[in-house]
């Protein structure tokens, strides 16, 4: 993990590799953001100026390098753009901030330490440029190795991270730097998991890789394995996984801060790899289909992020794992499951199969009583063609509740939308054997199948549903601090949730 230092050294004066500075869009041409003033002296006043001539215009994500000239320490300065100056001479957003510092990080694969000398005005400012470089900073290697790894083909990610304008003395600058710090570092758990690879991730070696995390953070696990998930009755994830070789598993993995705390249940989608089962999928859309345990990463390391952060609430996490496979023993659509609930389904589809393992977890979930369940899944391709690659859809059986969770969404970086959950959708999911079927009608369904899953929420439990097909898994080129593979959707959005909850402000 890159190493991440506060300073209050002036952008000229501190040692490194690179420094990083922002430029914007003012009502007369490009301006140097605050922050920088020592590197524009550098320039004798002209650094503005030099980058225009070098085609800079401070759009957001745009990168200009260009040599340090004498008294700076540095050897290149880095220039950022942060967009539209502010008209009012505020500073700019976190989210900008955020971004930006993403973008230099990436920038800088492969150096030892990069100077963020960024516009900082506080804290939060600080906390922003921090949570975004080191996002940005991150790079899947592990299957990378040989000459390629040698050669320096792969580079690996950038080394120390210097924010200056941090006062590393200053309680409220070091509790945000800690924070961006566990944060970041969570998010990148969940991005790791999400690109291993199926053959190396299934569910036994998921919920393993849980319990050696839960000894080192003292959280509480208890594994379900197969025999444990047929006796007690789970047949919607022994129905899904029943096909595979790697038999499923639920794992429960919680942080406890004390008695009378609020609680919140995550539950979390972790299908580890998702062939569609006997519905199988059609060629060129299983390549990518290791990411369906998006979910289940997201949960696990939200939880182990409020863990570190000691956060006076407790947190439960509930890992629905199985492997989606056809086989001799797989699911066939026209079965019949029972559920944990006590409720059948008639599967119609053997690839709307998040929406049953889900169902259990939250039944279970529900049966210790928790303040809120959020359950969190790429469950359909409806989502993503409704709202795009970078925005997921929050459902609810409470508006206010899911308010809360859009707008702590917002306040992270992470984009969402409040959906509704028609009632009149819920009669196209009638089956005329069962209780209800996994399928209901094609238009509207990522509606429905958060229609499906309210039908397993106890009474009075207060309920959410985040579909993340769309912003889990990126497939294209990176941007702001969003590499291309898993991206860890949710994780900062969850952990914000818990705060709220531990505060008092969420309930």
């Amino acid at each position: 993990m890159t190493a991440l230092t506060l300073s209050t050294s002036s952008a000229a004066s501190l040692r490194a590799d690179a420094v990083v500075v922002g430029v914007a869009k003012g009502p007369k041409g490009l301006v140097v953001a605050s922050g920088a003033e020592a590197v524009d002296q550098a320039f004798d006043g002209k650094l503005a100026a030099t980058l225009e001539t070098l085609g800079a215009a401070g759009g957001e994500g745009e990168v200009t390098k260009l040599p340090a000239p004498a008294g700076v320490k540095a050897a290149v300065v880095l220039a950022v753009g942060l967009g539209e100056a502010p008209a009012d001479g505020g500073g700019h957003a976190a989210e900008t901030l955020r971004r930006a510092a993403g973008v230099a990080a990436r920038t800088l694969a492969g150096a030892k330490k990069a100077a963020f000398a960024l516009p900082v005005s506080g804290a939060q400012d600080t906390e922003a440029v921090a949570t975004g470089a080191l996002l940005g900073a991150y790079v899947f290697t592990s299957y990378r190795g040989g000459k390629e790894k040698a050669s320096g083909a792969v580079k690996e990610p950038l080394a120390e991270i210097a924010v200056l304008g941090g006062k590393p003395r200053d309680k409220a600058f070091k509790a945000a730097a800690e924070r961006a710090v566990t944060v970041a570092e969570e998010v990148n758990r969940a991005r790791d998991l999400i690109n291993i690879p199926s053959n190396d991730l299934f569910p036994k070696s998921f919920a393993e890789t849980v319990q050696a995390a839960a000894k080192e953070h003292g959280l509480k696990v208890e594994v379900l394995d197969e025999k444990a998930l047929t006796k007690g009755g789970y047949g919607g994830i022994m129905g899904v996984g029943q096909g595979s070789a790697n038999p499923p598993r639920l794992v429960k993995v919680a942080y406890t801060a004390g008695r009378n705390k609020p609680h919140l249940a995550f539950i979390g989608k972790g299908i580890t790899y998702d062939s569609g089962g006997i519905s199988l999928k059609p060629a060129g859309h299983n390549e990518t289909m290791k990411c369906d345990m998006s979910g289940a990463a997201a949960v696990f390391a939200a939880v182990v992020a409020a863990a570190r952060l000691g956060l006076d609430a407790n947190v439960t996490g509930w890992l629905a794992l199985a492997e989606n496979m056809p086989s001799g023993t797989a699911t066939r659509p026209g079965d019949v499951l029972r559920m944990y609930s006590g409720k059948t389904v008639e599967v119609l589809n053997t690839d709307a199969e998040g929406r049953l393992v889900l169902a259990d977890a939250i039944t279970r979930a529900g049966e210790e009583k928790p303040d809120a369940i959020i359950d969190v899944a790429t469950l359909t391709g409806a989502m993503v063609l409704a709202l795009g690659d970078r925005t997921f859809g929050v459902m609810a059986n409470d508006d206010a509740f899911r308010t809360a969770i859009h707008e702590a969404a917002g306040e992270v970086g992470e984009a969402s939308w409040p959906m509704p959950l028609p009632a009149e959708l819920r009669k196209g999911l009638d089956s005329p054997i069962a209780d209800m079927a996994n399928m209901g009608e094609r238009m509207g369904g990522g509606l429905t199948a958060g229609i499906f899953l309210k039908e397993f929420v106890a009474e009075g439990i207060t309920w959410a549903h985040l579909d993340i097909a769309g912003p889990a898994f990126h497939e294209g080129a990176p941007y702001g601090y969003t590499p291309k593979g898993g991206t860890g959707s949710s994780v900062r959005t969850l952990v914000r949730l818990a705060e709220l909850a531990a505060a008092g402000e969420l309930f």
